[in-house]
């Protein structure tokens, strides 16, 4: 999905950190976990996502440790704490993927899947501002797959959403990062006046191109934000 950076940074820019909410001129409003179910489909009850204390007090190199054991794939270096590089993570699987097979055992299916979900938290649902890495603290729910399904993925989405529009709106940070799809499609779902206009149509064909989104600067949404 195509980001429209003006409009992210229209709406952080209305964003009250005390309560959660776009502060706008006709009413105050806020993404909800019925949002979040409805419009991406996450589960929004279950099992919370949350870290035991062990896990937080992990050295890296338990880390790799663990990593080995669910992945099967050690990254190289000592430096960098809890996180691991999404580039070295997708190099790994294009060299796994010629092997994965019908008559591949489930082991390494699992493993190579395990990494997937990685990419999928790191680059999509709990990307960090770098946009490079990703934390392997996220293995400790990845450890059972069939237990995935249990959990709140939809309500941790959307606490890390949160936080990361207070920090983008009160803190020194310039950049923003978490679920963004989730902010944008959620404007264009809840405030009429953003929404991008619907190319035209020639009679008796239905065109399939992308929507003219991103084409202005932050001040185009500031006035429907602001009036």
């Amino acid at each position: 999905m195509q980001l429209d950076w003006s409009l992210i940074t229209a709406l952080v820019e209305r964003w009250r950190p005390k309560t959660h909410i776009f502060h706008l001129p006709t009413r105050e409003a806020t993404i909800t976990l019925e949002d979040v179910q409805v419009l991406y489909g996450l589960r929004v009850d279950g099992r919370a996502v949350a870290l035991p204390q062990y896990i937080r007090s992990m050295t890296r190199a338990q880390f790799l440790d663990m990593m080995m054991h669910f992945t099967g794939y050690r990254p190289q270096g000592d430096a960098g704490g809890s996180r691991v590089a999404l580039s070295a993570i997708r190099d790994h699987m294009a060299f796994l993927h010629p092997d994965i097979t019908g008559e591949t055992e489930d082991l390494h299916i699992e493993r190579y899947t395990r990494l997937a979900l990685l990419l999928l938290f790191g680059c999509v649902l709990f990307p960090n501002t770098s946009g490079s890495k990703v934390s392997m603290r996220f293995l400790h729910h990845l450890q059972e797959l069939d237990g995935l399904p249990q959990y709140s993925w939809g309500a941790a989405v959307l606490a890390y959403l949160y936080r990361s529009m207070c920090r983008a709106s009160i803190g020194p940070a310039v950049d923003i990062c978490g679920f963004l799809p989730l902010l944008q499609v959620w404007a264009w779902q809840r405030i009429m006046p953003l929404q991008p206009p619907l190319p035209a149509l020639a009679p008796g064909y239905w065109a399939s191109s992308p929507l003219p989104v991103g084409t202005g600067d932050a001040a185009t949404y500031r006035h429907p934000c602001s009036r």
